[in-house]
């Protein structure tokens, strides 16, 4: 099992998200946490990048979904964002927070967080 993580905390991206009209209307910020595992002990040895899980590489492809897709419920972005990260990084784990600061007036931030194992999207053949 790993214990190895990568962290990328308070990432903001800006999308279109929401299930009211006037939420689709123009893009709100949303907060991810992330924690990603994964064995770091080949990338520890070697000191090489390409033998590393690129947290620059994972961020990229976060602000990328934001930018060209949009999404009623972070349930579903959430989810999304945890098949897009197993499909392209060799990562064991994910656990990632979604907060959607405003949605509540009287709140902070509301959000989902998950958690995802690499087997939950085993699939035959793979």
């Amino acid at each position: 099992m790993t214990t190895d993580f990568i962290l990328i905390e308070q990432l903001e991206i800006g999308m279109v998200i929401g299930v009211h009209a006037w939420e689709q209307r123009a893009p709100r910020p949303l907060v991810l946490d992330l924690e990603l595992g994964v064995d770091i002990r080949h990338a520890a040895a070697s000191d090489r990048l390409r033998d590393a899980v690129n947290y620059r590489a994972v961020a990229d492809e976060i602000l990328e979904l934001g930018r060209s897709r949009r999404f009623q419920l972070i349930e579903t972005l959430a989810e999304t964002i945890a098949r897009l990260l197993f499909d392209r990084f060799p990562i064991t784990s994910l656990k990632l927070t979604i907060g959607k600061p405003g949605a509540v007036t009287e709140a902070k931030m509301v959000g989902v967080r998950i958690e995802r194992r690499r087997e939950d999207y085993a699939v035959c053949g793979r």
